[in-house]
């Protein structure tokens, strides 16, 4: 066991400098490393006696590596069906039915989700800009959004509970009550 080990722990910068290069990104290509030898030695095929561990773990390598690029491209398709089902900004006068009550649960959610929500879906603003301010890309920013208003959801479900079960048209919430659970 430790005859293939041993090589893939000495080589672990190169795997790391190898999926770098076809990812971008050092954090990443590191995890991306970790999960594949995890992988590797899980695995129940291990290399034959005459085979090179190195190659061995090379394919599995670039095997994690397609997959990441088949799942974050599945990912983008979805939040781009998501973002043309889903408007980005309220259409002029909506503004007035909305349930005001999202104003004081915006504080309770994660603070990276609530910018991106509050520059695109309550100030307006363009996505792409949105994302150049906030230094991520518009995939990620649309990935934060949808996160964004599932945790204001999940929040105003909480709190509001009957109102926001039928879309907050008329709204009974106190506004000065407090966030459930603070």
């Amino acid at each position: 066991m430790a005859k293939t080990e041993d090589p893939l722990l000495e080589n672990f910068q190169i795997f790391v400098a190898f999926a770098r290069q076809r990812v971008g990104d050092p954090q990443l290509a590191e995890d991306l490393v970790q999960e594949s030898l995890v992988k590797a030695l899980a695995a129940e095929r291990k290399p034959a006696e005459n085979e090179n561990s190195v190659a061995w773990f090379y394919r599995i390598l670039r095997r994690s590596i397609i997959d990441l690029y088949r799942r974050t491209d599945a990912r983008t398709r979805a939040m781009e069906r998501f973002a043309q089902e889903f408007p980005e900004t309220p259409k002029a006068g909506d503004e007035r039915m909305l349930c005001q009550c999202f104003k004081r649960l915006l504080p309770s959610i994660p603070k990276q989700y609530r910018d991106a929500l509050t520059e695109v879906d309550l100030e307006g603003k363009d996505i792409g800009e949105v994302a150049e301010q906030l230094g991520v890309t518009r995939n990620n920013l649309i990935v934060r959004l949808h996160r964004a208003r599932r945790h204001l959801k999940e929040a105003l479900v909480e709190n509001c509970q009957a109102c926001s079960q039928n879309g907050c048209l008329d709204c009974t919430c106190d506004e000065a009550e407090t966030p459930r659970g603070n």
